[in-house]
């Protein structure tokens, strides 16, 4: 596939992954993407997963067209863009791999031998010129690992971005690109908005007319829409209207008043509500909903004077996150002295910006009247 007349995608797609970092669910496989610069020295710009080595070294040698790459471009260390770097080097004794002076040390840890003489180190502001094409460097520590450059093509006006602006799925799987890359990102880039915002800050200064990711499809129209949707999600800014709606039920009683909260919302002409069980559903969407919507609804039980425990792991998701600008609203039941509202409230003490609704609700066992009239109310506070 060509992104222009002289960069090729020499990436591949993986079907045979079930969890990607043993962890996201990725039922549309994962794309490692890499790319090649065709100029008077030729480019590869990082590697794959261990896995397609071989895959991969054939794509390089089909779009090299018969000639040797003269530079492998590292720009991040995770094993699924890093694996074949010495598989690399074997194949092409001359080449040289360029990267940050921290990659270095991890390709050390990694591989347990030097680079130093197949190395060219570069920093913020550095160029490799191929020819016609010139490579300009940016640093983008911490978005996500801190050794992390990115790329721009000043000829072709292309940005090679590392992680960022990757998403969940093959390349050869149509899907929204929105909802996987969301998950991705709050999933593993989330912590670190600040970094991103550093990072869009330097590319503001590029005229950027392709974005090559290391995961997902090439973005080559509607540009201002990912930079848009990438900007809201790294200042933890609403993207959309509407209640996520997060819950743990034992005996169902607590899904009860989520169904009728939900129901209520609706009712009182609330955009959009996500429900999400935590204990059957997939924990990374309820995560991505959370930093989607500007409210979210809390609802467990005590359990063993503590809280649920995938209420538990789901908060410590978000908090660990940076979750902050957002409304929260509590649903706790408790059969004998109720502890969750007070846990959960708790949970975020250390997040900016939280705002808790004046209406919660209290369920003693089971639902009553009085908790009836309080969802009437939290629904009509969350719809304002």
């Amino acid at each position: 596939m060509k992104v222009t007349q002289d960069i090729k995608y020499v990436g591949v797609n993986d079907h045979i992954l079930d969890l990607f970092e043993g962890q996201y669910t990725v039922p549309n496989g994962m794309a490692y993407n890499s790319y090649l610069i065709l100029d008077e020295k030729i480019a590869v710009m990082d590697s794959v997963d261990i896995k397609f080595g071989d895959e991969w070294l054939q794509n390089i040698k089909e779009a090299a067209g018969g000639r040797k790459p003269d530079f492998l471009v590292v720009q991040h260390m995770e094993p699924d863009h890093s694996a074949n770097i010495v598989s690399f080097l074997n194949a092409y004794p001359d080449a040289k791999v360029v990267a940050s002076a921290k990659a270095f040390v991890m390709m050390k840890n990694f591989f347990k031998k030097e680079f130093e003489d197949r190395g060219i180190v570069v920093a913020e502001g550095d160029k490799l010129e191929l020819g016609k094409h010139t490579l300009n460097f940016i640093t983008a520590a911490m978005v996500h690992w801190p050794e992390v450059i990115m790329t721009y093509d000043s000829t072709d006006k292309v940005f090679f971005t590392a992680d960022a602006f990757g998403k969940f799925g093959a390349n050869d799987v149509e899907e929204d690109w929105a909802c996987e890359a969301r998950r991705y990102y709050f999933g593993i880039v989330g912590k670190y908005g600040a970094m991103v915002q550093a990072v869009l800050k330097k590319a503001a200064a590029f005229d950027i007319q392709t974005i090559c990711s290391l995961h997902g499809p090439v973005l080559s129209e509607n540009l201002d829409y990912y930079l848009n949707l990438y900007n809201i999600w790294s200042s933890y800014g609403v993207e959309s209207e509407g209640v996520a709606i997060a819950y743990t039920s034992v005996y169902g009683h607590t899904k009860e008043a989520v169904e009728l909260l939900a129901k209520k919302l609706e009712e009182n002409g609330c955009p959009k509500v996500a429900v999400t069980d935590l204990a059957r559903d997939d924990m990374a969407e309820a995560v991505e909903d959370a930093f989607r919507y500007g409210k979210i609804v809390l609802a467990t039980t005590t359990y063993n004077g503590e809280i649920f425990p995938f209420m538990r792991e789901f908060i410590g998701h978000l908090t660990e996150r940076g979750f902050k600008n957002k409304t929260v609203a509590l649903i706790e039941n408790g059969s004998w002295a109720p502890t969750a509202a007070r846990i959960m409230t708790g949970m975020f003490e250390g997040c900016k910006n939280i705002t808790f609704t004046e209406n919660s609700v209290k369920i003693l066992s089971a639902l009553s009247d009085e908790n009836k009239t309080q969802i009437e109310a939290l629904a009509k506070e969350l719809c304002k």
